[in-house]
């Protein structure tokens, strides 16, 4: 009983020691997957608003365009769309860096679904409300600052973090471009030890993202929730 108990402590010992000492590789690794995380955040968002409103706009041409846009970007998976503007347009002539690649691609890929979310959300602001702010000699920048974007807001709140969350498991897909993140770095240790510990590690710093995004995400909506 006592030969087993020692064993079983080995074991563990063993396992919070091998755990340290690939961990630094692994938190090098997270460091990459929220740098494009928050860059894709950065830049998307405000992209997809901007298309939202450019949606409202009666030049059939643009609509036209942003309608294909959205369509192929929600109608073709992100690793297609990763591997097209990293393998694919060097043969016309455009080469781009792994990590500008990455950026580009989760970008115009997560602006689309912002562009619908906030879309919908402009979609239910009452025509009334755009009248009176006209009669009140709002110029069409302030109503949208202060009228139509805090209502919007407050409606797709729940959505974009839906999107939010997505994009952190999303993050992944960058190994196939060969980029240093998190999953990359547990697979190669995985594949070096012949272990799967690296997996679980790597799994436990994304929930514990995803825990933190979800947090942020209560505590956003909550400050929002005065505006019924």
């Amino acid at each position: 009983m006592l030969y087993l108990i020692a064993s079983i402590n080995k074991t563990e010992v063993l396992y919070l020691s091998y755990s340290l000492e690939i961990l630094p590789s692994l938190l090098h690794g997270a460091v990459t997957t929220l740098e494009v995380f928050a860059l894709v955040l950065i830049f998307s968002i405000p992209l997809g608003i901007l298309i939202a409103f450019a949606m409202q706009l009666k030049w059939k041409p643009l609509n036209w365009f942003i309608h294909i846009y959205i369509w192929v970007m929600r109608g073709t998976p992100l690793l297609l769309q990763l591997i097209f503007i990293y393998y694919v347009l060097p043969s016309v002539g455009i080469r781009l860096d792994r990590l500008p690649a990455a950026l580009i691609a989760f970008t115009l890929n997560y602006a689309a679904y912002f562009a619908e979310i906030f879309r919908g959300g402009i979609d239910t602001i009452p025509k009334g409300q755009y009248e009176a702010a006209k009669v009140l000699k709002f110029t069409p920048g302030a109503t949208i600052r202060d009228i139509v974007l805090p209502q919007v807001t407050k409606i797709v709140l729940p959505s974009v973090f839906n999107e939010i969350m997505s994009l952190v498991k999303d993050t992944s897909l960058v190994y196939a471009l060969g980029i240093s993140d998190l999953i990359l770095a547990s697979r190669t240790a995985a594949n070096r030890d012949a272990s799967l510990v690296p997996m679980f590690l790597a799994g436990a710093i994304y929930l514990i993202v995803i825990g933190i995004v979800t947090l942020v995400a209560k505590r956003i909506e909550k400050k929002f929730s005065y505006y019924k």
